[in-house]
């Protein structure tokens, strides 16, 4: 925010998980004091129980009856849409011709333990028992992660700038991973067509395209209508799932023997080096592991943990033993064992919900890409977009029309790029696995210098848990030709916009600090000067809480006029998902000469709203009318030098100076993103060469 409040100030909270035993900390703004507890040093093991840290305010920590039946539904339609439509393909994919494996009895059992075991392992073990531990006030996924773990007093530089990059990377992979989603349940879901008849395989592309491009117009308004429809949908498609499977297992009980860790194992080493390739198919399994965490703000750990284990693993598990039954009595329905276990007169009926399951597999994704481009906007690593909230009553629902139709034209060009679910099959992989690894990263981060875990037991885990992401990570590392370069080139794309927006802001700051007069060199020389002082009030934003503003200096010069009544007004972002309105006054500080000092802070995932924060002030007796108080804002434009930046630390090379210039133009207005009244907003600019 500083004189342009492009960004957020660098997060100025503490994280709620601190080592065990903490002293009690000072509450934001108010004064009050509150203790925060977090997991102990496990005593009896790495998977030792603890007090897990205190939850958000809008999270349930222990729900029950209907309260938490009605969670548990409406997870399945939001956290497993994902990971609840693998079986179109996962088991599919694992016997393509260039992996080499034919439909034997010896090659189903071992695939269909890879893929038994790795939903275990990865999804149960990894994510439910330890990573869902680590929240921030109740709020999961990777930059919740980052908040947690990165704690300025206690965390050396080059560790937090490692794990910022760490972050930085998942999140980034994350919206490859986004836009590869729809397209790959899309395509999976209407290729059942071609089991109907081979003559549909014209239309599959265009019928594609066109749900997609549905999918993508109605994110406008927003998904408050349809989501109650999500959980309902889904039990009908995890219960579908469970009756074909335990269907066809009766027909070829023999196929629980894939239960039998041994058999992947078997398969492993027979495979030898060719077994990496084929592990880059299994994890097409696990895809949607990670909205698990992600979505821990909305419903609780309670309610997802317990959907997975009574719920989603059992069904899916029964869906995947009975598609290897099938194989078992009819190798040659490999081609698509998912739809040839539905009878065929179910075929259509089957298509209609795997595409409206689909579709609710995308619409988690795509809400999980605007949930994390307002996190980065807030955090410091993306300019301001438009930010839409589609519901009253829920905060989390929101629309970014820059980044819905980014992904929509990023899954079309998909779609033609690779033109059915097998192919893409190769880059849907690498984006998820990469992001697996950099939350273990993160993951042992926290549990070492936040619960202040034995270093044996931090190793333990992290040499278990990398053991899994690394492999399947390596094996879709060699596809990277055959389609694996497209989520690496959305990553790196992204990863680059970020770091150089931060950087830029960064410098910008350190710019503005340069020209910045002290504030109370500033309130001296006004005693000093006969300036006239009209009747209302004037707020004047700033990143720099301890300045006069730059944008009031150039008021002061053009206009020489200051109003009675002047309210220097800094936003700070918190390493937390969000403040409450009790806590949103940070520093109310009355100066001298009618000036007064403001700091307020907003959560990570909330937006700012200057209008509120005067109405809170009002309750302070800062007294201001709406009529009568003006908003000034400074607009700087951005002259990159011919050279690259070297000063303070900061460096930043021509080509990113230039990049940081034409994103600082095209970002959204100051005035929207801090939802001011349009009509009491001036702007004032000024030149910086950087």
């Amino acid at each position: 925010m500083g004189t342009e409040p492009g960004s957020p100030t660098p997060p100025a909270d503490q994280p709620s998980a601190d080592p065990p035993n903490p002293p009690a900390q000072s509450a934001a703004g108010a004064g009050a004091a509150h203790s925060v507890s977090a997991p102990p040093t496990p005593a009896g093991g790495v998977a030792a129980a603890y007090s897990a840290p205190e939850p958000a305010p809008h999270v349930e920590s222990n729900p029950t009856g209907k309260r938490l039946r009605i969670l548990m539904l409406t997870a399945l339609g939001v956290v497993y849409g994902d990971i609840g439509t693998s079986p179109l393909y996962a088991l599919r994919e694992c016997f393509k011709p260039e992996y080499g494996l034919d439909a034997t009895p010896e090659h189903v059992y071992g695939v269909l333990s890879l893929i038994v075991w790795s939903l275990m392992l990865v999804v149960t073990v990894k994510y439910i028992i330890f990573v869902m531990q680590a929240d921030n006030r109740g709020e999961g996924g990777i930059l919740a992660l980052l908040a947690l773990v990165v704690r300025r007093e206690t965390t050396h530089k080059h560790r937090r700038a490692v794990l910022v990059a760490v972050a930085l990377v998942g999140a980034a992979l994350l919206y490859g991973d986004g836009t590869i989603t729809p397209a790959m349940s899309v395509l999976g879901a209407v290729e059942g067509l071609k089991v109907v008849s081979p003559g549909f395989s014209r239309v599959i592309v265009p019928l594609s395209i066109v749900i997609i491009v549905g999918l993508f117009f109605f994110q406008r308004f927003g998904t408050a209508r349809v989501g109650a429809f999500f959980g309902p949908v889904m039990v009908v498609w995890f219960g579908t799932l469970a009756v074909l499977g335990v269907r066809e297992m009766l027909l070829a009980p023999e196929v629980l023997l894939a239960l039998n860790p041994m058999h992947g194992v078997r398969l492993i080493a027979e495979r030898g080096p060719a077994a990496l390739v084929l592990m880059g198919a299994v994890v097409l399994a696990v895809t949607g592991a990670e909205a698990l965490v992600a979505d821990m703000g909305h419903f609780g750990k309670k309610p997802i943990r317990l959907a997975w284990l009574w719920i989603v693993f059992p069904c899916l598990l029964l869906n995947y033993l009975g598609q290897g039954a099938l194989v078992l009595r009819d190798p040659s329905a490999i081609s698509n064992p998912f739809y040839l276990l539905a009878p065929r007169a179910m075929l259509y009926p089957m298509i209609g919900l795997a595409t409206a399951a689909a579709v609710i597999a995308s619409q988690a994704m795509i809400s999980g890409a605007f949930s994390i481009t307002q996190q980065c906007v807030q955090l410091g690593y993306s300019p301001r977009v438009t930010i839409v909230h589609t519901s009253a009553r829920e905060a989390g629902q929101i629309y970014i029309p820059e980044v819905n139709w980014a992904l929509a034209l990023g899954c079309v060009l998909i779609v033609l790029g690779f033109r059915d679910s097998s192919s893409l099959g190769a880059a849907y992989g690498i984006a998820v696995t990469g992001t697996f690894t950099c939350t273990t990263v993160l993951f042992v981060a926290i549990a070492a210098a936040r619960w202040n875990w034995p270093r044996w037991q931090v190793l333990v885990l992290a040499i278990a848990f990398l053991s899994l992401d690394l492999p399947f990570f390596a094996s879709n590392l060699v596809k990277v030709a055959a389609g694996g370069w497209v989520p690496l080139a959305i990553g790196a794309a992204l990863f680059t916009l970020m770091t150089t927006w931060k950087r830029g802001r960064d410098i910008l700051r350190e710019r503005l600090r340069d020209i910045t007069m002290p504030l109370p060199a500033f309130l001296e020389s006004i005693k000093t000067s006969s300036i006239p002082r009209v009747p209302g009030t004037a707020v004047f934003m700033t990143s720099e809480a301890g300045g006069a503003p730059v944008v009031l200096l150039h008021h002061l010069k053009h206009n020489k006029v200051l109003h009675e009544q002047i309210i220097l007004l800094s936003i700070q972002t918190a390493n937390v998902p969000e403040k409450p309105p009790t806590e949103r006054i940070k520093t109310l500080e009355r100066l001298e000469l009618g000036f007064i000092r403001v700091v307020a802070r907003y959560g990570f995932m909330q937006s700012p709203d200057v209008k509120e924060v005067l109405g809170i002030l009002r309750t302070k007796g800062v007294k201001t009318r709406p009529l009568d108080t003006s908003y000034y804002l400074g607009r700087e434009e951005l002259i990159p030098a011919d050279k690259p930046w070297k000063k303070g630390g900061l460096s930043m090379n021509i080509w990113r100076k230039r990049l940081f210039a034409v994103m600082a133009k095209n970002a959204r207005s100051a005035a929207a993103f801090f939802n001011l009244p349009p009509n009491r907003v001036v702007e004032l600019g000024t030149q910086i060469e950087f």
